[in-house]
């Protein structure tokens, strides 16, 4: 089964098309990140401009690389369209894109919510079977989510953020330490790998670390991390990697003890935290010693794209009418779609 899958819950404009839930066709990715830079964030309504100016040029190029492949339009199956959560401007262009794919094209039209893609990332180009149940941890920049997953369509919330998010937090904290005024994560995590030593180990708080539920909490961190650069000259890259092992511990300690609670098979990472290196090998380390089987998907597939929502779409198939599919910018991880 084929599905083209539109994805434009943000700043990217993203079509693929993908075949069984698995099997990635083709995919095409175009950014408006150049001009969020200049003004150190995301302007909704620039967002949603350039979703619109690069919307049928990604959509024309995704049918030239499935003609490439020596399949044509006639071969789609079912369309699958992001309808939240997200920029309520950018939501609504890839939605209006898709409806009118589906109706050229007459085939069904598949919402998704966006947060299950980042699950279903793990399901894209792997050959093995992943054992249910799994838990599922998404971690991004919106997001810190920890769920059961029983199979598919089959999700139990077990946790998550109160605040903020683990992302968030990294690019706030990137931001405060000078290192980038906009999506500031990664360059904060490629600080942190230039420290020798950890001088102030254990000085940044592990927030609900040891409480007594899968819930998270980082803004407390992140003042944490302001109030100890104000008072003391500490070099950056020390600064950032004790941050840095303050959200793992965090995140691992958690992860650890819903997978013994749940008695879960698997565990499985999502979202754009998930590329982090620190991140990805101490869950390898925790995997290993408790002996469940990690998935984790390659860093292009933490990223937001439409090859996941194909995914997605495919187990997840609930086509509606196409004036139910409407966008919803809050929609969190347990709504249904």
């Amino acid at each position: 089964m084929l599905i083209l899958a539109i994805e434009t819950s943000c700043d990217e404009t993203a079509c693929a098309v993908v075949k069984d839930g698995t099997q990635e066709i083709c995919s095409v990715v175009a950014s408006s990140k150049e001009f969020h830079e200049k003004t150190g964030g995301i302007v909704p309504e620039v967002a949603a401009r350039k979703q619109v100016e690069f919307i049928t040029p990604v959509i024309n190029e995704t049918f030239n690389k499935l003609s490439d492949k020596g399949y044509s339009k006639e071969d789609i199956d079912a369309v699958g369209v992001t309808v939240g959560p997200g920029l309520i401007g950018s939501l609504i262009v890839g939605i209006e894109a898709a409806k009118a794919l589906s109706l050229a094209l007459n085939k069904p039209l598949i919402p998704v919510n966006h947060l299950l893609g980042h699950i279903y990332a793990n399901f894209v180009d792997n050959e093995a079977e992943i054992k249910f149940p799994g838990v599922v941890l998404v971690v991004s920049g919106g997001h810190t989510d920890l769920v059961l997953m029983k199979g598919h369509n089959d999700f139990e919330f077990l946790g998550g953020t109160l605040d903020d998010a683990s992302g968030e937090a990294f690019d706030k904290v990137a931001r405060l330490l000078g290192l980038s005024k906009y999506l500031g994560g990664r360059v904060l995590s490629e600080t942190a790998e230039k420290c020798k030593e950890n001088t102030i180990e254990g000085r940044l708080p592990r927030p609900m670390i040891d409480s007594d539920n899968y819930d998270f909490s980082f803004s407390g961190l992140k003042t944490a991390v302001k109030r100890l650069v104000e008072k003391e000259d500490l070099p950056t890259e020390v600064v950032a990697r004790e941050f840095e092992n303050a959200v793992v511990d965090v995140l691992v300690k958690k992860t650890s003890r819903a997978i013994k609670n749940t008695h879960a098979k698997s565990v499985l990472l999502g979202g754009g935290v998930a590329a982090n290196k620190h991140l990805r090998e101490s869950m390898e380390t925790l995997a290993e010693k408790i002996k469940v089987d990690l998935y984790i998907p390659t860093i292009r597939l933490c990223t937001d794209n439409a090859v996941v929502i194909g995914s997605t779409a495919y187990f997840n198939q609930v086509g509606k009418p196409l004036d139910e599919i409407q966008p919803n910018p809050s929609l969190g991880i347990m709504d249904l779609v």
